[in-house]
């Protein structure tokens, strides 16, 4: 199978202004942040690419892996069987505060069946043949590591990540600008410039430029750099271990010091009670509604559990 790999653009490097006071409390403090020049993926890494590295090498991904019994005590191991979170609509509003109502265990989920296993006498969704250009999903932070590996790449750093998903524009509040539905002499009533929910979360979903769930990639205009979906589509990884707000360069700070050992920021980025690490997640997704997380914009950023594997996760390149 031959596909290449994502083009990639250079990015200039400089210093920029880094977070939000505006929004949630883990993008403050607003802080100076400096990134070296370098490269990043022109797009999301798509399904065919992701199937070409695959095929190349082989590799099995997190979530088609047997399950260890050991790490679910107690758990019936009838039950413990691959697969992912999948979301599912719900069939009217429901509480907000609940993610479990709209988030569920999909056994056999995975990169080329996102969904996982289908009702009786249903075909499986099949997300190569079907969505070959639009971002992988169900992919772990170790499954895109290996991608980027593979491809003589790496994934980028948090800031690398915003600094390029400004496309130049500093302290705006969307990659685009300020105005969320900017306006044209093609748009008088404002422009949809991202794939991101549209209706009432999470049960009514009417669709961004017709597609519900991710789309292909460069469906939605590029950012100032020239750079697509860096907001919405997918939430994607960074190499960044998660913090509950900015640690900033060069000042102290008491829980996790930019200069700790490696070991220790893993140890901090877990919830309570986990030992598993977490990355910051970029970008925001198609999930992303004004009414419950507003986040499809460069400030914005979310933690996710490395071993973690969703249908609205993807990544990207760096170099």
């Amino acid at each position: 199978m031959t596909v290449a790999t994502t083009p990639m653009l250079r990015i200039e490097g400089g210093t920029f202004r880094m977070g939000s006071n505006e929004f949630y409390a883990d993008e403050s403090p607003v802080h100076e942040r400096t990134v070296d020049g370098f490269e990043l993926d022109l797009h999301p890494v798509t399904t065919e690419q992701f199937a070409a590295f695959v095929a190349d090498t082989g590799y099995v991904t997190v979530a088609e892996r047997p399950l260890d019994p050991a790490d679910f005590p107690g758990a019936d191991p009838a039950e413990l069987v691959p697969g992912g979170l999948v979301f599912t609509p719900t069939p009217g509003p429901v509480d907000l505060r609940d993610w479990r109502q709209w988030w569920r265990w999909g056994p056999g989920a995975s990169w080329r069946h996102p969904f996982g296993a289908a009702p009786e006498g249903e075909p499986v969704f099949d997300a190569l043949a079907e969505r070959p250009t639009h971002p992988v999903v169900q992919v772990s932070f170790e499954d895109a590591s290996a991608y980027a590996a593979w491809a003589g790449k790496r994934l980028p750093t948090e800031a690398e990540f915003e600094f390029a998903a400004r496309g130049g524009l500093d302290g705006a509040r969307f990659a685009w600008g300020d105005e969320e539905f900017p306006r044209d002499a093609e748009h008088p009533d404002g422009r949809l410039m991202v794939n991101r929910w549209q209706g009432s979360f999470p049960y009514r979903n009417t669709g961004a430029e017709g597609w519900v769930g991710t789309s292909p990639v460069m469906t939605f205009p590029a950012n100032g750099y020239g750079l697509f979906d860096v907001t919405g589509n997918v939430w994607e990884w960074t190499s960044d271990y998660y913090t509950e707000r900015h640690v900033v360069p060069g000042a102290a700070d008491a829980a996790v010091d930019a200069g700790a050992r490696p070991n220790l920021l893993a140890a901090a980025s877990a919830e309570p009670g986990s030992r598993i690490p977490r990355r910051v997640l970029k970008g925001g997704s198609h999930l992303c509604s004004p009414d419950y997380c507003l986040r499809y914009r460069p400030s914005a950023r979310s933690p996710q559990a490395d071993d973690s594997a969703t249908t609205h996760i993807g990544f990207r390149c760096a170099r």
